[in-house]
């Protein structure tokens, strides 16, 4: 069978498969460790790059964002460093624009949807692993996303060194 037949085959046995469950006539097992794992990878991966793009982005076009806006709006260096909005609002633009290619990323590294039951997909394993997925995939994507910070320290020396 074609890859797009064995998925609707698939699907339509998961549906078979839920009625059978929910009029009780089937018990279904816990997710395995392997299907855990892979349901821990399907959630982490898109969220280091998510986090990746959301600490790259604010961390270069911070500044810039923060001088530009702020002297237009008479802000302060100071008011801009506590409030942040303009570099939220831009942050966000960017990221949310930027969600679809990291979700279409992944899928192209053969990240495929993990092969659970609905009745599995809903276990607290299945939800715990999907949540420490993300958290993981996030910090591991903001400390990924913290190399703009290597280059900040040059600029700021060179700056002191012409006064």
């Amino acid at each position: 069978l074609h890859s797009t037949e064995r998925s609707c085959l698939l699907r339509e046995l998961h549906r078979f498969e839920s009625i059978a469950i929910a009029q009780e006539k089937l018990e279904v097992a816990p997710p395995s460790p392997g299907q855990l794992k892979h349901v821990f990878f399907h959630n982490a991966l898109p969220f280091v790059g998510f986090g990746f793009l959301d600490n790259a982005i604010m961390i270069a076009a911070g500044t810039q964002i923060e001088l530009s806006i702020g002297v237009v709006l008479g802000i302060s260096t100071m008011a801009g460093k506590h409030c942040q909005i303009q570099n939220r609002l831009f942050l966000f633009s960017c990221s949310s624009s930027l969600a679809g290619y990291v979700e279409a990323l992944a899928s192209r590294l053969g990240l495929s949807i993990p092969d659970l039951t609905p009745k599995q997909a809903d276990m607290w394993q299945t939800r715990l692993s999907a949540h420490l997925g993300k958290a993981i995939g996030v910090t591991v994507g903001c400390i990924l996303g913290m190399f703009p910070l290597l280059f900040f320290g040059d600029e700021e020396e060179k700056l002191e060194e012409k006064k």
